[in-house]
Formats: C-alpha cells, sequence, structure tokens
C-alpha cells in the first residue's frame, strides 16, 4: 500500500478518524492535504505527520459551501499536481428526534455531514479523471444501516452517504472511480467522549461504548484509518459501492451484547 506519487485529500482532518487517515497515509509515502474548519487542530495534524519527502499542507475551509470547495479543489490540485484519493470525513454529531430537532439544527448536521461530502465528491472527480481515475473512501457509521434513538438528523446524515457512496460508485465505475464507504462502531475520538461528556456519568457511558462490542472494547482511529487506506489502495481495486463494516462485531449479535447472557442458546 505505497502511495508515493499520489495525492490524498482527506476532510475533518483535523482529529479522530480524519487525522489518523493523514498519518497513515503520510507513512505510506503519499501527498497529503488535510482539510478542516479548525485551523488549530489542521495544523497540528500536518505539524505531527510521521513522513518522508512527500509533501503535507493544511487548507482550511467549510466543506460544506460550495464556494469554498470549488476554490480549495482549485487551490490542492494547483500545489500538488491533481488529486488520486479522496477520504470525504467531515461530519459532526448532534442528538434529537424529529420533533424536538430545529429546522437550523437539521441543516447544519446535513450540510457538515452529507453535503460536504457531495460537494467534495463533485468538484474533486474531474481532477481525478484528468488523472485516469481515483478512489474515494466515504467515512459513514454502523447509522449508515442502523439507527439508535434521538439521533434523526444524525442517522439520515449517515444513510445518506451510503447512498452516495453506492449511486457515485455506479455512476463512475467505467471511469475508473472507485467509491466505497467504512462504517465504524463507536471509536474513542474527542466527538465520542464530547458527546460522553453531555451525560451526567462520562465514565459509564465510555463503558458502555467498550460493551457494545464483541471484543468489549471500543476501536481506535488508527484501526479505522487503515481500512480507508486499504480501500484507497490498488490492492482494493475490485472494491467499489460497498460499505464496509469496521465496528468491532457491534452488528453481529442479534439482540446486542446485552441479550446474549440471557438468551437462549446462550
Amino acid at each position: 500500500m505505497d502511495f508515493k506519487g499520489k495525492v490524498v485529500v482527506i476532510t475533518g482532518g483535523g482529529s479522530g478518524i480524519g487525522k489518523a487517515c493523514a498519518q497513515e497515509f503520510a507513512k505510506r509515502n503519499g501527498a497529503v492535504a488535510v482539510v478542516d474548519r479548525d485551523a488549530k487542530s489542521g495544523q497540528a495534524t500536518i505539524a505531527g505527520l510521521d513522513k518522508g519527502d512527500a509533501p503535507a499542507e493544511f487548507f482550511h475551509a467549510d466543506v460544506s459551501k460550495r464556494g469554498e470547495v470549488e476554490k480549495l479543489v482549485q487551490r490542492i490540485t494547483q500545489g500538488f499536481g491533481g488529486i488520486d484519493v479522496l477520504v470525504n470525513n467531515a461530519g459532526i454529531q448532534r442528538y434529537g428526534t424529529v420533533t424536538s430537532v430545529s429546522e437550523e439544527e437539521w441543516d447544519e448536521v446535513m450540510n457538515v455531514n452529507l453535503k460536504s461530502a457531495f460537494l467534495m465528491t463533485k468538484y474533486t472527480i474531474p481532477a481525478m479523471l484528468r488523472r485516469g481515475g481515483g478512489a474515494i473512501v466515504i467515512t459513514g457509521s454502523v447509522q449508515s444501516v442502523a439507527a439508535q434513538g434521538n439521533s434523526v438528523h444524525y442517522i439520515v446524515s449517515k444513510h445518506g452517504l451510503l447512498g452516495l457512496t453506492r449511486s457515485v460508485a455506479l455512476d463512475f465505475g467505467s471511469q475508473n472511480i472507485r467509491v466505497n464507504c467504512v462504517c465504524p462502531g463507536a471509536i474513542d475520538t474527542p466527538m465520542l467522549r464530547w458527546a460522553a461528556g453531555l451525560t451526567e456519568d462520562p465514565g459509564k457511558v465510555l463503558e458502555a461504548c467498550d460493551r457494545l462490542h464483541i471484543r468489549g472494547k471500543m476501536g481506535k482511529s488508527e484501526e479505522v484509518a487503515r481500512v480507508v487506506v486499504f480501500l484507497a489502495s490498488d490492492l482494493a481495486s475490485f472494491v467499489t459501492g460497498s460499505a464496509v463494516m469496521v465496528d468491532g462485531g457491534l452488528l453481529v449479535p442479534l439482540g446486542g451484547m446485552a441479550f446474549q447472557g440471557s438468551a437462549p442458546g446462550a
């Protein structure tokens, strides 16, 4: 999985899975463009990269806005010479039901999680085609195929990302564009810890997140990033339009892990 001569763009690269992706691609000789709307965290990602001679640069942009995306793609292609890999990773978590969520909250989540991936894909594909094709990896979630309570806008956005994956893979597969979606379970990221901090007992929430998974432990960002790197590499040349679960088996047990000890046949 050597990305020498390849240009990799990662949105939401300032923290969590995006940051880990930047590190994994840089270690494999990829030229990395880290994109984030938080300049401090994005610059910190670049400063912390373990890389060789390949260039790495931070780009400040809000990828939910068309004008900024158009300028961003132009700046990256001019600075790096093109784009070969796009990791659509930007995302936020918010909570609420269809009756409690405001229109403004709905739009915020849809714009950051779903519209950003649409815009980045829309304006990056032409640059990929000029280099003969490319690979796009979208960060979905186990909530791209399932649901939990009180998260309507997040769940709809993540379901939408899987639809975007399949649609673009179908429309551009004949032009050597591959698109896949990784679907992580609970991953120990700043966003997850922020969410846990909204509760009265964050420690209890983190313990519950561990218990969700077959191995009894949350995932790490780098464990997701390595799957992203594989899907972007030539080793995955026959993989496209797929939803790849990186969930520690979270979706496997019928009734969830809490049901296994007392279920018939346990």
